[in-house]
């Protein structure tokens, strides 16, 4: 699978008033023999929570049985729609996160720690 890029646009970037992309998603996959990243740039929240979820779909059967590794650099928000996204991604591949600085490390361990709550509630 090549790399794949997938850009939602708000309404408001079309007009050029949005500042420098602050209010977009791009989700890029980049995929290697051994496993397939996804570089997330923007914010996952709203609509843009429901565009991962979509590419991710389109994205998932390829990945099935890579490891996946998501780059979560240039995140900027997530609302509990976008986490509700990661978290879904996470309980289906495990995946590895990778993040830079401390608010993109509470979103990870936001996200990883529901999944670990209920391994240990199931115990």
């Amino acid at each position: 699978m090549p790399p794949v890029t997938r850009v939602w646009h708000a309404a408001c970037l079309m007009e050029g008033k949005a500042d420098e992309g602050l209010h977009t998603l791009r989700i890029t996959f980049q995929n290697s023999a051994e496993a397939v990243g996804m570089k997330l740039e923007g914010r996952v929240a709203g609509p843009w929570a429901d565009e991962l979820n979509r590419a991710w779909l389109e994205a998932a059967p390829q990945c099935a049985q890579k490891k996946l590794i998501i780059d979560l650099h240039n995140v900027t928000y997530a609302d509990a729609a976008g986490k509700r996204a990661l978290r879904e991604i996470y309980e289906q591949t495990h995946a590895e996160f990778v993040s830079n600085t401390p608010w993109t490390q509470f979103l990870v361990e936001e996200v990883t720690a529901q999944k670990a709550k209920e391994t240990q509630e199931g115990e």
